[in-house]
C-alpha cells in the first residue's frame, strides 16, 4: 500500500503514533475515533470524534470532510475503546467502521493507510489492527513522546481528560455572571462612533487588567463590567488580537480565560474568541478548538469565530494565523495606543 509520508515516520509505527496522540490533542483520548492525516510527507491535522455507535455514520462522514478540507493524502484511524479491546462483537463493528471510513475517505481521494484499535493511550496499552490483519503491539510511553516534549517547550499543558480542557473555559459562577449581566445591561451600549481617546483608555484598561490577572489577583466587578463593554467595540477588540504575539501574551491569555469563565452571555463570546486566537497563535490547537466550540455555541454566526474555526479545521499553521495580529498593531497606531512589542516564536518542528 503506497504512502506519501516518511519511511521513518510515526505513521508507520502504531505504538509510537498512538503514544503521541495526547500531545497532539492536548488530552488523553478515551472512547474516541481519532483520524491522523498526512500530506506532502508531513503529519497534518489530527481529528477526533466521540465514539458513539449510534452516530458512527455521522462521525465518519464529518471526519472525512474535515480531512479533505485539510488536503490530506492519507489517513490513519485510531479507535480508542477500553471495552472493545477484548470484545469479538466490537471487533466486528470496528472492522465495519474502518471499512466505512475507507469508503468515505476515498470519496475525497484520501487513502486510509491503517486502522488500529487500542484499549488505552498509556503505558501498558495494547493495540491491534481493526481490519483483522493480525498485527498488534504495545503503546509507547506518551510522556516520552518527542511531541510531548515539544508541547512542554511550547508552554502547553497536557490534560489527562478532555473534560479538564473544557473546564478551562466553562462558567464557574452562574449566579455571579447573572448579576454582572444586570449591571452591564444597566450601563447600556457603547457608542461605536466614539473618539479614539475612549478606545485608547479602554485598551489601556485591558492591559492593566491583564497584568492583574497574570499576577494571580482577581478583578473587581467594576473592572469586569468595563471589560465586557469594551470588547463590544470592534476597534478595541480587533486591536487586542495583537496581544497574542506580544511580550505579554501569557498575561493577556490568562485574562481572556478568566473573562470566558466569569462573564455572562453574550459578552463572554469575545473573550472566548480572543482566547482561541491567542492559543492558536502559539500552536495550542486543542485549547483553541475548545474555546471556538464554546464561542460558536453562544453565537453561531460570529464572523471571527467562524473564520478561526475553519482555519483550524483545515490545518492552517499558527504562523499564518499570527499574521492577523498585524491588523491589531495597525489599529493601535491609528488609535494612538502603545502595545507590548512583538516577540519571537520558536519554529515548530515538522
Amino acid at each position: 500500500m503506497s504512502t506519501t509520508h516518511r519511511p521513518d515516520s510515526p505513521l508507520d509505527r502504531p505504538g509510537v503514533l498512538i503514544a503521541a496522540l495526547p500531545a497532539v490533542l492536548g488530552f488523553v483520548p478515551e472512547k474516541s475515533l481519532v483520524l491522523v492525516t498526512a500530506a506532502d510527507r508531513e503529519m497534518g491535522p489530527v481529528l477526533r470524534a466521540d465514539l458513539s455507535r449510534d452516530e458512527f455514520g455521522d462521525s465518519v462522514s464529518h471526519l472525512a470532510e474535515l480531512a479533505a478540507a485539510s488536503r490530506a493524502a492519507v489517513a490513519i484511524a485510531v479507535i480508542v475503546d477500553a471495552e472493545g479491546a477484548d470484545c469479538q462483537m466490537c471487533a466486528d463493528e470496528y472492522r465495519e467502521l474502518s471499512q466505512h471510513l475507507a469508503v468515505e475517505l476515498a470519496r475525497w481521494d484520501i487513502e486510509l493507510f491503517a486502522a488500529h484499535v487500542v484499549d488505552k493511550v498509556a503505558v501498558g496499552g495494547r493495540w491491534y489492527c481493526a481490519d483483522g490483519c493480525g498485527r498488534s503491539g504495545a503503546v509507547e510511553d506518551p510522556a516520552a513522546s518527542p511531541l510531548a516534549a515539544a508541547a512542554v517547550l511550547d508552554g502547553r499543558r497536557l490534560y489527562t481528560q478532555r473534560s479538564e480542557l473544557v473546564a478551562v473555559v466553562a462558567p464557574i459562577d452562574p449566579e455571579h455572571s447573572a448579576t454582572l449581566a444586570q449591571i452591564i445591561e444597566q450601563e447600556g451600549t457603547i457608542d461605536l462612533d466614539r473618539a479614539d481617546a475612549h478606545c485608547r483608555s479602554d485598551i489601556e484598561h485591558v492591559l492593566a487588567c491583564a497584568t492583574i490577572v497574570g499576577g494571580g489577583h482577581p478583578l473587581t466587578d467594576e473592572q469586569l463590567v468595563r471589560l465586557a463593554l469594551a470588547l463590544t467595540d470592534p476597534r478595541v477588540r480587533d486591536t487586542l488580537f495583537a496581544l497574542a504575539v506580544g511580550e505579554y501574551a501569557a498575561s493577556a491569555e490568562s485574562l481572556w480565560a478568566d473573562l470566558a469563565r466569569r462573564l455572562p452571555k453574550p459578552w463572554r463570546v469575545e473573550a472566548l474568541v480572543l482566547l482561541a486566537f491567542s492559543a492558536y497563535a502559539r500552536g495550542d490547537g486543542p485549547l483553541a478548538g475548545i474555546a471556538l466550540d464554546a464561542a460558536l455555541r453562544c453565537a453561531p454566526m460570529h464572523r471571527m469565530a467562524g473564520m478561526l474555526d475553519t482555519a483550524l479545521q483545515s490545518g492552517m499553521r499558527p504562523d499564518q494565523i499570527r499574521e492577523l495580529a498585524g491588523t491589531g498593531y495597525r489599529l493601535a497606531k491609528q488609535i494612538g495606543v502603545r502595545l507590548p512589542p512583538n516577540r519571537r516564536f520558536r519554529r515548530r518542528a515538522g
